[in-house]
């Protein structure tokens, strides 16, 4: 199977991921029963920028010719690649690397995370069966030459020791900022709240804090926000702010919030669901540098930086927690 089949076979799946085909639609629809995270809106929109963003023919063709991809890999390994299960998907990226790669690989999914990745890949086995020699799944993964693992700090540990002997890429626990000026339109405040509300803030990409001036006012940004308070009806969702903001009455803290989201004064750039930290600046330059030497930041929005509303849609150069799976794997 060489390239530019390959890279035919992965366009064929984006038509098939934009289509109305019913059997896709049930998977989707099962997907949601089996994670209530995954509900219709947040499911849709990822396999839409999947669809746009990665799938595209000629897209695929400049990335595998910006890695002088052989047209036939003659000497592939197993790469075994465990999937997280935060967002919908979250692991379809290192899927699409090690094929396009000429790899063959092996996936342990997340049991959050399971029915849309088998669909699509069966999908690609009825439209060449070809492809089974390339993709298996398995619940353990054992005997692979190479390994790409996402999961929590926690898991990390286990996986550094575990695949120790082996090329690998361990990914951590990641989130993504946003620096504001305080000179916003509400239309891109409106699109900062993309940033922060979708697949209700579990991804990487995810705003969990703001850095703001002095003095800021951020009754505007509330507003702003109001557009996602239709989330707040999410029951798991509300389970979460409810919680919150009763710790935030018991422990007398300070807080503001407009029925959807708190907002916290707090240091960390980890927040939990339903709640969004900021902390003030004076010196932006200053922020901007400490950011940049925090291993923990995937990405940040604002001036000079990823435009408001956009890091949900990641291209295919855009790799997870800054390492380039496909360097990775054209080595092996």
């Amino acid at each position: 199977m060489d390239l530019q089949h390959r890279i035919n076979l992965m366009t064929q799946l984006g038509a098939y991921i934009l289509s109305d085909d019913p059997q896709w639609n049930a998977a989707k629809e099962k997907a949601f029963l089996q994670n209530a995270w995954f509900i219709p809106e947040f499911i849709n929109l990822a396999v839409h920028n999947i669809a746009h963003q990665f799938l595209q023919q000629k897209d695929l063709e400049e990335w595998a010719a910006h890695y002088q991809i052989p047209a036939t890999n003659d000497s592939p390994v197993n790469v075994g690649i465990i999937m997280a299960g935060n967002i919908p998907l979250v692991g379809f990226h290192d899927f699409l690397c090690a094929f396009i790669s000429g790899h063959r690989q092996t996936i342990k999914t997340s049991s959050k995370d399971e029915v849309l990745i088998k669909h699509l890949v069966n999908q690609l086995y009825q439209l060449d069966a070809g492809t089974r020699e390339y993709i298996a799944f398995a619940d353990m993964l054992k005997g692979c030459d190479a390994y790409i693992a996402t999961g929590s700090n926690n898991s990390a540990r286990y996986f550094d020791y575990y695949f120790r002997k082996y090329p690998h890429i361990i990914r951590r626990n990641r989130t993504s900022v946003a620096i504001l000026t305080g000179d916003e339109s509400r239309d891109e405040l409106e699109l900062l709240s993309d940033d922060v509300y979708r697949y209700f803030g579990l991804g990487c990409r995810n705003v969990t804090k703001l850095y703001v001036p002095k003095d800021y006012d951020f009754v505007p940004l509330l507003d702003a926000f109001s557009k996602y308070n239709y989330l707040a009806d999410q029951h798991k969702y509300r389970n979460n702010y409810d919680y919150q903001l009763a710790l935030m009455i018991l422990n007398k803290t300070f807080y503001m919030t407009n029925g959807s989201v708190i907002l916290r004064e707090d240091a960390s750039v980890f927040s939990p669901i339903s709640q969004l930290h900021y902390e003030f600046y004076t010196s932006r330059d200053e922020v901007v540098a400490t950011l940049r030497n925090n291993s923990d930041i995937q990405a940040i929005a604002g001036k000079d930086h990823f435009p408001f509303g956009q890091l949900q849609q990641p291209r295919l150069m855009d790799y997870a927690d800054g390492v380039d799976t496909m360097q990775f794997l054209m080595k092996l």
